[in-house]
């Protein structure tokens, strides 16, 4: 019974010390990112996921970190680099979390910086993508603020590319920020932005 005790007593200690190290690797991460230091934050981000293999929010942020800085690259071999890897860890966290709406917001801007580079080559092979990846977040997570947010945003980006009204739109941006007042994310890690955006995009609607 001593034996069993122990053994559980240092199972519990090695799981509170992963779990700590995992907390403090993640606040630095951040930590570096928050400080403009983007390529430092992807690699802390991407030496975490060689060690939480079965937790996908590092994945996701190697993903985001790289379409972010993709977004007004001109130089398109950095910008392939930036996307290819960006792809790489989606597909990683598709792996360990699929169905997800949280992913799948992601995988829609790494496609949208894509489009954003070059609209006249790759915009036929992926707005149709772009427009089912949100149908379908929506539909997994009706009330997931960046859900609706994000698919405001794609939906103003298109129609003023076409020339059309912009304005429709904007009702869902103030549905995105009703919902963002009330959202509580799962824990510190997990994705939390977009409320700012939301605020300024709606702010240029009213002009």
């Amino acid at each position: 019974m001593k034996k069993m005790i122990l053994a559980i007593t240092l199972l519990i200690s090695t799981m509170s010390l992963a779990q700590d190290q995992y907390t403090k690797g993640m606040q630095k991460a951040f930590e570096l990112w928050g400080e403009g230091k983007t390529t430092e934050a992807s690699n802390m981000f991407e030496r975490i996921s060689t060690v939480e293999m079965d937790n996908w929010l590092p994945y996701y942020y190697v993903a985001q970190i790289n379409t972010i800085a993709s977004f007004g690259e001109k130089d398109k071999e950095k910008l392939a680099t930036q996307l290819e890897k960006a792809q790489e860890f989606i597909d990683l966290a598709k792996a360990i979390s699929p169905n997800n709406p949280e992913i799948m917001v992601q995988q829609a801007m790494t496609h949208t910086a894509w489009i954003a580079y070059d609209g006249a080559t790759y915009g036929m092979s992926l707005s149709g993508k772009v427009v089912a990846l949100y149908a379908k977040a929506a539909q997994l997570a009706p009330d997931n603020p960046r859900v609706i947010f994000s698919k405001a945003e794609w939906d103003m980006g298109s129609a003023a590319y076409f020339g059309q009204d912009t304005a429709p739109y904007c009702k869902d941006v103030e549905r995105s920020l009703e919902l963002f007042a009330n959202f509580k994310p799962e824990s510190d890690f997990h994705p939390n932005w977009g409320q700012d955006r939301a605020e300024m995009t709606l702010k240029n609607c009213s002009k």
